[in-house]
């Protein structure tokens, strides 16, 4: 499986594509990268022994955008079956929680509440929830603005009545706001995976053994808060 997933690096640096966008999955303090992503970067890259170079994305779009243009060697990515027409995917190894923020005294109260005419919805731009709420939002409508970090901003200035996000990541943009306010229910539940950028990569099999194996001998736990 080894000498599958050592052809990956080339000339022994492993190219990964980092989402700093997504706070469940990525921390930034300074220059180091920590969370459960750069943390199977770092192993498998000791694994096959190679050098890990991340490749530093604000947004999940643009780590899809640039899929099969040979700028990143693996990704970590939600999965998603128009996604799967272009990247391979592993099993999933961690699902996370997308939800909405408010304003504190807006009326919208639970996630059912969010989906009525006249309610206007802020995604990020590619995200999972962005394709998510693309498929299921009936009466509301839907904006998109570029990476989270952006759409937050943008809310925060005080652009439409809810904005969509990871919990984690709106837990940590909004903590110290209190003129905004978190939904307590789901969204949607987002099962993120290891991703080659081919969609017919045959390595993908390897890559999805060695997430099992992170799994089953509890590094993946390890390294989730």
């Amino acid at each position: 499986m080894n000498n599958d997933l050592t052809t990956l690096a080339k000339d022994g640096v492993l190219r990964v594509a980092i989402n700093t966008g997504n706070r469940a999955l990525v921390q930034v303090e300074g220059d180091t990268f920590t969370g459960v992503s750069p943390a199977l970067a770092q192993r498998l890259a000791d694994e096959i022994n190679a050098q890990m170079v991340p490749v530093i994305y604000d947004g999940a779009g643009k780590v899809f955008a640039d899929a099969g243009h040979d700028i990143w060697d693996i990704g970590f990515l939600a999965i998603d079956p128009m996604r799967a027409e272009k990247i391979a995917f592993t099993r999933p190894y961690i699902v996370i929680e997308a939800t909405f923020a408010v304003r504190a005294g807006s009326a919208l109260q639970q996630i059912d509440d969010i989906d009525r005419a006249g309610v206007h919805v802020l995604t990020s731009t590619g995200s999972a929830y962005d394709m998510h709420l693309t498929k299921t939002l009936r009466d509301a409508t839907l904006e998109r603005s570029g990476t989270p970090p952006e759409s937050f901003a943008e809310f925060q200035a005080g652009r439409c009545d809810a904005v969509a996000g990871v919990r984690a990541s709106l837990e940590g943009y909004f903590a110290d706001n209190p003129d905004v306010r978190i939904l307590s229910g789901v969204l949607t539940s987002v099962r993120q995976a290891m991703v080659l950028p081919r969609h017919d990569d045959p390595r993908v099999a390897a890559l999805d053994d060695f997430v099992a194996r992170a799994i089953a001998d509890g590094f993946v736990d390890a390294q989730t808060p």
